[in-house]
């Protein structure tokens, strides 16, 4: 929020979301889960979406394979996700700059 009050220039995908449009940019909650049978987006946890992946939780290296799959869902390169904080952490914000297609759970959202 700005001094008066207002927004400033953001939007929620859904009220108290998980997700908010900053401009082109979709910043997202993340709650990581490492060492999963299979990387995939699941459903929101509160004000956190979930995101499982297969690599295990080792100096970042979760992480980083947490964004190169993001990428691929969100139809963007690698270097158009910023760990904004998180990245040794279950707990992450990332910030994904003009993605070219939508994860279900995004356009679910936006439908509410």
């Amino acid at each position: 929020m700005n001094k008066s009050g207002a927004r400033a220039n953001t939007t929620d995908v859904e009220g108290d979301s998980f997700s908010r449009w900053e401009g082109d940019t979709l910043v997202i909650n993340i709650l990581g889960k490492p060492g999963a049978s299979q990387d995939a987006i699941g459903k929101p946890k509160g004000r956190q979406l979930k995101v499982s992946v297969t690599a295990a939780p080792r100096l970042g290296r979760a992480t980083d394979h947490m964004v190169r799959f993001l990428a691929g869902e969100f139809g963007v390169s690698t270097s158009a996700i910023v760990v904004v904080y998180g990245r040794l952490s279950v707990n992450k914000q990332l910030r994904v700059t003009a993605p070219t297609r939508l994860p279900g759970v995004f356009r679910q959202a936006a439908l509410f």
